[in-house]
């Protein structure tokens, strides 16, 4: 019984594609808009500079402002995702745990901006983690092996086909030269 490569191949792409399609969907999706995140700041918010380069403010007093920012919904430390310190930019980010992102002045606190930020929603779209942290590693990663597998084939199918085609031009060639 001898092999049927073609076959096999085009079973692996129609049944491969099925089992990827959804998670790759939200993949290309999500990618795509994370590409774009520095351009719209409907997705991340801009940076905005203060005044200062050198920090001088401490912990408290930043956390203090922090609350004072209704949207952000912040009463203690564990109402932050995160701090990001930008010296460069003279800014303070604090990334509140319901996605609100507060900018502050990291010399004065004067508040700079407030803004909701959704490239963080985003990017757990795009890794899984959205869904279930299990979701990573049980659906989005099996897809990324089936993408693979149906990537090499298809490549495997394009240099066959361009290798068949060389073939008979050559041919055709040699038998135009041998009359």
């Amino acid at each position: 019984m001898s092999v049927n490569w073609n076959k096999i191949n085009r079973k692996t792409h129609y049944w491969g594609s099925m089992v990827c399609a959804i998670p790759v969907f939200i993949i290309i999706v999500s990618g795509s808009l994370l590409l774009l995140k520095k351009e719209f700041t409907w997705i991340q918010p801009a940076t905005v500079r203060g005044v200062e380069k050198t920090p001088s403010v401490s912990f408290e007093e930043i956390l203090h402002v922090a609350m004072g920012v209704e949207q952000a919904e912040i009463t203690s430390w564990g109402d932050i995702d995160r701090l990001d310190v930008r010296p460069n930019k003279g800014v303070v980010k604090i990334r509140a745990n319901n996605q609100w992102e507060i900018q502050l002045d990291h010399a004065t606190l004067k508040i700079l901006q407030v803004a909701y930020r959704r490239s963080d929603f985003i990017e757990a779209l795009h890794d899984g983690s959205f869904f279930h942290k299990k979701v990573t590693l049980m659906v989005f990663l099996p897809a990324a092996i089936v993408l693979l597998v149906l990537w090499l084939s298809g490549m495997y199918l394009f240099v066959k086909t361009v290798a068949k085609r060389t073939a008979k031009k050559n041919r055709k060639k040699q038998i135009v030269a041998v009359n």
